[in-house]
């Protein structure tokens, strides 16, 4: 944990300084307003790891709103600013490629046609014309008051190309960044959308053809959540009318105490053949035991490294992959070791690398969620190095793989490319 707590205070780090060059340092000039720019500069930069610390921890949970929201415009900035360095070198090389050419012109005319100008000078206005004739042909840009800097103003009162690439560059991030910012809040807080898929299982009894999962995950009750936020994942999954319902953990961050009121409307799932869960890597973080017995308490059965037969079907269940850091790893031989073969077994599991565990016990397909579709793209690219599947169905190491956006958000309350979701799964005979 302290290993992660530091990579994230590094990536931070690194993303103000550059944030502070290309926002500040090349946008204003020494003085007044870029003092203040650096002022606000060192409240948000403690902003967002107060927000990840505190928060987290319980403390200071009035951050959560204010913090997440600049973690989020601070991701979407750089994300900005990055995609415009080729377009600015470019601009940059142009200017630098008709500098040189104009001087090239400038400073070599043709010699036969300037021999009879400076003749002319010389015989009506001296010698000391010619020089002043001389000096007054090279227009230069030059600097006022700061000895050349970068982003000064001309002679002429204009202003330096450079400072107003970077002004332009700066407003055009900023634009882009709340506007994504903004769609992917709305986006965040909407109900999860209705995600429907087939799926055939070779060994599937006729009498279960057709039977529909409704696959929930990353649910993520929490402090930027309100009850409203249950109520409208409750009523997602019971419109679709399902045969059986799969939590697949991240359902809370926090504890009992703290987020049981918010999650009572789960009481209220509907489905023909019951309501499962388990665990995912937040539930370990908020004290895992309190809420295995709340969501019992809910009409959930936990599946605890363990299977239930329904009609001819396996249902299987482990628990979360980092559930070995607090004493309460995932059995893969205890959950899938020692049933009948003859029948399918579908698996749930947090995490879509458990499926690596899962392969030798001839899984027929595992749902998962974890991943959050990448929540906030282009994330999901970075989410890809840890994770087989990142969003859909894929296959990890012979095994079918279905991964869900999850019902909630983690961290900013935004979502970008990966909307929120409550998945469907349609078992067919294959």
């Amino acid at each position: 944990m302290l290993a992660f707590v530091a990579v994230i205070l590094l990536v931070i780090g690194l993303t103000y300084a550059y944030l502070w060059k290309r926002l500040v340092l090349d946008t204003l000039r020494p003085g007044r307003a870029r003092r203040v720019s650096a002022g606000i500069a060192v409240v948000l930069g403690l902003l967002a790891p107060a927000t990840l610390i505190g928060v987290r921890s319980g403390y200071l949970r009035w951050l959560a709103w204010p913090g997440y929201l600049w973690i989020a415009l601070m991701f979407y900035l750089l994300v900005s600013l990055i995609a415009l360095e080729i377009p600015r070198l470019a601009v940059r090389l142009l200017w630098v490629d008709r500098r040189r050419t104009g001087k090239t012109v400038e400073t070599a005319p043709d010699t036969a046609d300037s021999e009879p100008v400076l003749a002319s000078v010389a015989a009506t206005a001296g010698g000391s014309g010619v020089s002043e004739a001389a000096d007054d042909s090279t227009p230069e840009t030059v600097t006022a008051g700061t000895g050349g800097e970068s982003g000064t103003a001309t002679e002429d009162g204009g202003i330096d190309r450079r400072l107003l690439l970077a002004r332009g560059a700066a407003i055009f991030a900023g634009l882009t960044a709340a506007s994504i910012t903004g769609y992917g809040i709305r986006t965040a807080t909407s109900a999860p959308k209705i995600d429907r898929v087939r799926i055939p299982i070779a060994k599937l009894p006729r009498a279960m053809d057709g039977t529909r999962l409704a696959v929930v995950s990353d649910i993520h009750l929490g402090p930027l959540t309100g009850i409203g936020h249950t109520e409208r994942i409750t009523r997602v999954i019971n419109s679709v009318d399902a045969d059986l319902v799969c939590v697949v953990g991240d359902l809370v961050d926090g504890t009992v105490a703290e987020l049981g009121r918010l999650a009572e409307p789960l009481r209220g799932i509907e489905s023909r053949r019951g309501a499962y869960f388990v665990t995912g890597n937040h539930e370990y973080y908020s004290g895992f035991q309190p809420w295995i017995d709340e969501v019992a308490e809910l009409g959930m059965r936990p599946l605890r490294n363990e299977r239930v037969e329904i009609d001819g079907l396996d249902l299987a269940g482990v628990n979360d992959l980092g559930g070995e850091q607090f004493g309460d790893p995932a059995d893969f031989r205890r959950a899938l070791g020692d049933r009948d073969t003859s029948r399918p077994v579908v698996l749930m599991a947090h995490q879509p690398l458990a499926a690596r565990d899962a392969a030798p016990y001839g899984v027929d397909l595992q749902v998962s969620g974890h991943t959050h579709g990448g929540q906030m793209a282009p994330f999901n690219l970075l989410v890809k190095l840890q994770q087989p599947v990142v969003s859909g169905l894929g296959r990890v190491d012979g095994v079918p793989v279905y991964v869900t956006n999850g019902a909630g958000f983690w961290g900013p309350p935004v979502r970008v490319g990966a909307p929120p979701q409550v998945t469907v799964i349609e078992l067919r005979v294959a």
